[in-house]
């Protein structure tokens, strides 16, 4: 029962730390995120295109792109 329960909490956890994440461009002039790795707006990313949380590229000043509004 309680290697159940952990399995259970673990695979909880799992789903929640891949919910909310996003793509950016490495850049440090990069203003934007976005939803999808394929969005027009990573276009013109002369860097590496990278995955970080939604939290992460708030804080960092980041806002949606207008292609995914």
């Amino acid at each position: 029962m309680k290697c159940s329960l952990l399995i259970i909490l673990f695979l909880i956890n799992v789903n929640c730390s891949t919910r909310g994440m996003v793509y950016v461009c490495n850049s440090d002039t990069a203003k934007k995120y976005h939803y999808k790795s394929n969005c027009r707006g990573l276009g013109n990313c002369q860097y590496k295109i990278i995955q970080v949380s939604l939290d992460k590229a708030e804080k960092d000043g980041k806002t949606l792109c207008g292609w995914e509004k």
